[in-house]
């Protein structure tokens, strides 16, 4: 059955998935297309609307991305987000600025007013906080167009040809920091686009099975680079749905895994119906890892050792140049390590594979490359995963090398190990496991002086962190009580030699990252 379909058009925006992902949990099916994709194919799609995503340019200058205007005159609904709602006035006859004085430019959070007759912000309160990031200013809107949208400092927010199915918003509706932003999303696909509603996860996990199988082919083998970690596990049942038995799942456990995190992947996997493959590498990680303490380098020495590991396995169960590798990449991971002009903000190990490892492979598979954490989880769910399983601590590839400031020890990842441990099974006994998005502990770089037992100490100081989130691309705090730190703390100190110190980190992301490294 074919879906209804809104295409969301890219013109730079770094909050192009995320549109799309709240599409997608509007229940309507979504692509996300660059604007240079030629219109005639953009029409065979028959869309049902389309939304002009946000981007870093002025829509005045020349060289700055715009589309034809033939696009308006389709008769398809049209939403421009920030420099979309830019583009659309520009195009259709407005005229757009740089702005004169301060109070013209808006950025983050600002109180919004909105004229909820409009169709776009039906059902919705009168006035709210929305996302603004915005420069440029509409010093003159389109003809057939009404102001439906203000700000104190801004008179045209958002701006609507309710006849024509056009709006534009100068503010991002799909970041979490908008209030009632996915409405809006909705009322738009629902009170305009006339959507049905007619798509779900199920219909993306019937359709990648499908797509597999196709890329794949009747003979094709893949190798599977499994962590044990949700987006890898699902990825693993995605694939035994579409190959089955063609399918080898390779663990590498380098030696800096959680405590009893190798034996609990491998006795998860040995209920599976495939061909799982423990590759115990901890010394050849550790001589790699010697000395080393930039994060990037400590990111890229991994990347490139598993790499290598694959590739042995590979040549080892006699898959060839014409079969594939798979790894479970997530759209987080894709950004933060540096999408097209987006900036690298760390390196994932999962995109710094070897180029003479890749020319191995026939191609390597990423499915899940455009999906955010919670829904890999649901996929995992319509998939028939255990529930221990879909909702396991993420845990990133290089493992404890990146939980360690500074060089890697074995000495240092056991200490960390152990600590972690605690942590973790205090949380689980508090019952703030399933509050908490992600915790775990870091052994930093810094000693400090302590007291115990009447006698000097001079150890490590371990920090502790634990958020909550729904797609990791923002994340906050976890306002865990005093009392359960106090445990904590207790525990570590009296049971973990080296530690004398514990911090508990209370930044969000942005502006920091989840992890520490």
């Amino acid at each position: 059955m074919a879906h209804e379909l809104v295409i969301v058009l890219d013109f730079g925006g770094q909050y192009n998935q995320l549109i799309a992902r709240r599409v997608r949990e509007c229940n309507v099916y979504c692509e996300v297309k660059p604007f240079t994709t030629p219109l005639s194919e953009l029409k065979a799609m028959n869309p049902i609307g389309i939304i002009f995503t946000g981007g870093p340019n002025s829509v005045y200058l020349e060289e700055s991305p715009h589309v034809d205007p033939e696009i308006f005159t389709w008769g398809v609904p049209i939403l421009g987000i920030c420099y979309g709602c830019q583009l659309m006035a520009h195009t259709l006859g407005g005229k757009v600025t740089e702005a004169q004085d301060d109070s013209a430019r808006e950025y983050g959070k600002t109180e919004t007013f909105f004229d909820t007759v409009c169709p776009l912000f039906k059902g919705l309160p009168e006035s709210g906080i929305s996302w603004m990031s915005h420069g440029d200013y509409m010093a003159k809107v389109p003809d057939g167009f009404e102001l439906v949208a203000h700000s104190n400092a801004c008179p045209n927010v958002g701006i609507a040809d309710v006849k024509r199915g056009f709006y534009g918003v100068q503010f991002h509706p799909e970041v979490n920091h908008t209030e009632h932003g996915t409405d809006m999303i909705r009322n738009f696909l629902y009170e305009v686009c006339k959507a049905k509603g007619d798509w779900t996860m199920g219909d993306f996990c019937k359709s990648t099975v499908q797509t597999l199988k196709e890329q794949v082919g009747p003979d094709g083998r893949v190798l599977l680079a499994l962590s044990g970690g949700v987006d890898s596990s699902v990825l693993a049942a995605l694939l035994a749905e579409a190959i089955g038995e063609r399918l080898t799942c390779v663990f590498v456990d380098h030696g800096l895994m959680r405590k009893d995190e190798g034996d609990e992947v491998e006795a998860a996997f040995s209920k599976w119906n495939v061909n799982f493959v423990r590759v115990n590498a901890e010394e050849r990680f550790l001589s790699k890892l010697a000395g080393v303490e930039d994060p990037q380098e400590k990111r890229h020495i991994i990347g490139s050792e598993f790499g290598y590991v694959f590739r042995d396995e590979a040549e080892r169960f006699g898959i060839t140049k014409q079969d594939f590798l798979a790894q479970g990449t997530i759209y987080p991971d894709v950004i933060e390590s540096g999408k097209g002009d987006a900036d690298v903000i760390k390196s994932h190990h999962n995109k710094l594979l070897p180029a003479e490892v890749v020319a191995r492979f026939k191609d390597v598979l990423e499915p899940l490359d455009l999906l955010f954490k919670d829904e890999v989880r649901q996929l995992g769910r319509e998939l028939g995963l255990p529930e221990y399983l879909v909702m396991r601590q993420p845990f990133p590839g290089p493992g404890l090398a990146i939980r360690i400031i500074g060089a890697v020890t074995k000495e240092k990842a056991d200490t960390l190990r152990e600590a972690d441990f605690i942590y973790r099974d205090e949380i689980a006994k508090a019952g703030w496991d399933k509050q908490i998005s992600q915790y775990f502990a870091v052994l930093t770089n810094c000693r400090s002086v302590g007291v115990m037992g009447d006698g000097r100490t001079y150890d490590y100081t371990l920090a502790l962190r634990g958020v909550t989130t729904n797609d990791f691309m923002t994340a906050d705090w976890a306002r865990i009580p005093y009392e359960v730190l106090d445990k904590i703390s207790v525990r570590i100190v009296n049971e973990v030699p080296g530690i004398n110190r514990i911090v508990y980190d209370i930044t969000s992301k942005p502006p920091a990252t989840v992890e520490w490294e």
